[in-house]
């Protein structure tokens, strides 16, 4: 016999003003993002470092290995726990997935050679990667629908923090006056570990997912949670009937159901999926862990000193989401979605020719990536927005997980690889094809987003997506 409950918990939590709860979501669950920007920096700002480290003798090569054995570790970490968090919970996941990120991201400080360090970069990408799932997830869950966009732009772009202290870090790493040159790019790996920790004590605070838990036949703790929040926050329960919806509680997993329905109801939804995080994971993969190459090969700027332009390159990264992302609430998820992935890829294709033809100088190259991430930043978060936003409850986190392993797969495994080859050839032209690439596979997405992008500003995550467990 089907077993049912009637909930008013989606209502409720997008009800809530927004409160020192939702800053705690915030601080505690996007440090993925700071960490993840951390990471990927230090490995492209130090990557001169680490070369020249008496235990790694490392060539352009291997820079663009270690790039991508990271991004495979996310790849294979996403869709492992992603499984796991639609399974065992949200809760669960965050918490485990950053224990192996703190775990690993300290013995890459501590490898002894090159073997070492790209086993340990594999397993901190396997931390990221399950964070990725398990935080989109949680994050879209607990955010009040009014300010879903905003915040989750904001919080993927909080990456770009992480980038910024990874260039300023950079700086004092490879600074002989601070800290002996051997040992710089080791100590920033740990301090990563370190700043991991932090969050750890904070993610004590934040309560299971009361979406998850009224899918998975738990619709009492659901609501005593949101009861906690509401008194958290200082606000009576609800005095009138909330809207409702009707779930079966007698399944406890949808998996099989759910990916049957993820390539059929929302095939056109997987189509856009992939291709807006295909093409995001391409352009920031490739361009962004291969710069710091570019910068001391082609305009011989010291290793010392590629903090100092990838710290401007980051700020514009982060400004994007941040000034533009209410737009995403009011204009709507296509119009701005659209915009930002066009305009990107055209000022990509410009930026190529550019540098092909030797017009630009290392000051002005790293101003014009300023401008155009500035809007590729902003495109980027749209396409975790979308993948996170789009599908049923149940699913959601191993949604998240194919869309970003598929996407980072082709995008971001394949962009450090091929870049490291066109640049390793001294080729200004073969370099300007990558470019050419990248920005090609932006305009698509835009093209894409165009024609069959959803419009799910300010809707309920239920009304975008019904559940698989509810009953109509």
């Amino acid at each position: 016999m089907t077993q049912t409950v009637e909930t008013d918990v989606p209502a409720r939590l997008d009800r809530l003003p927004w409160a020192r709860f939702h800053w705690l979501v915030v601080c505690a669950l996007g440090v993925t993002w700071i960490l993840d920007g951390l990471e990927v920096t230090m490995v492209g700002s130090l990557s001169g470092a680490i070369a020249k480290s008496p235990s790694m003798h490392l060539s352009s090569a291997d820079v663009g290995a270690l790039g991508s054995a990271y991004v495979a570790g996310a790849v294979l970490g996403a869709l492992f726990f992603g499984w796991l968090t639609d399974r065992l919970g949200r809760k669960k996941l965050f918490t485990i997935t950053l224990l192996v990120y703190l775990t690993a991201t300290i013995a890459s400080g501590l490898a002894w050679s090159f073997t070492s360090l790209l086993v340990f970069r594999f397993i901190t990408g396997t931390g990221i990667g399950g964070e990725y799932s398990a935080i989109n997830a949680t994050i879209q869950e607990l955010i009040p629908a009014r300010m879903r966009g905003f915040t989750d732009l904001v919080i993927n772009g909080s990456y770009w923090i992480g980038a910024a202290l990874g260039a300023i870090g950079a700086l004092a790493a490879l600074n002989p006056a601070i800290i002996p040159v051997a040992y710089g790019w080791r100590a920033a790996f740990i301090i990563g570990g370190l700043i991991a920790a932090i969050a750890l004590l904070l993610r004590r605070f934040i309560p299971e997912s009361p979406r998850w838990l009224m899918t998975h036949g738990r619709p009492d703790e659901a609501a005593a949670i949101v009861t906690g929040i509401e008194t958290r926050i200082g606000i009576a329960p609800p005095d009138h009937p909330l809207k409702t919806i009707r779930l079966r509680t007698d399944v406890k997993s949808w998996f099989a159901v759910g990916l049957r329905a993820l390539f059929t109801r929302y095939r056109p939804r997987a189509v856009l999926g992939i291709t807006l995080m295909t093409a995001q994971a391409f352009c920031y993969n490739a361009i962004f862990f291969t710069y710091a190459l570019v910068l001391t090969k082609f305009y011989h700027v010291p290793s010392a000193r590629i903090g100092l332009y990838i710290l401007p390159f980051a700020l514009g990264n982060f400004a994007g989401p941040l000034l533009l992302g209410r737009l995403f609430d009011t204009l709507g998820r296509r119009i701005m979605i659209t915009a930002t992935y066009g305009i990107s890829g055209v000022l990509m294709a410009i930026t190529g020719a550019l540098f092909a033809h030797n017009v630009l100088s290392a000051a002005s190259q790293t101003a014009a990536w300023t401008v155009i991430f500035f809007f590729a930043s902003a495109a980027a978060s749209s396409a975790y927005l979308t993948v996170s936003e789009s599908f049923p409850l149940e699913i959601r986190a191993i949604a998240i997980a194919l869309f970003y392993a598929f996407g980072t797969a082709i995008g971001g495994i394949v962009g450090p690889i091929l870049f490291g080859a066109l640049i390793g050839s001294g080729n200004r032209g073969n370099v300007m094809d990558g470019y050419l690439l990248g920005g090609g596979l932006m305009l698509i997405a835009a093209v894409t987003e165009a024609l069959i992008g959803p419009d799910s500003a300010g809707k309920s995550l239920e009304d975008i997506a019904q559940p698989l467990s509810e009953i109509v």
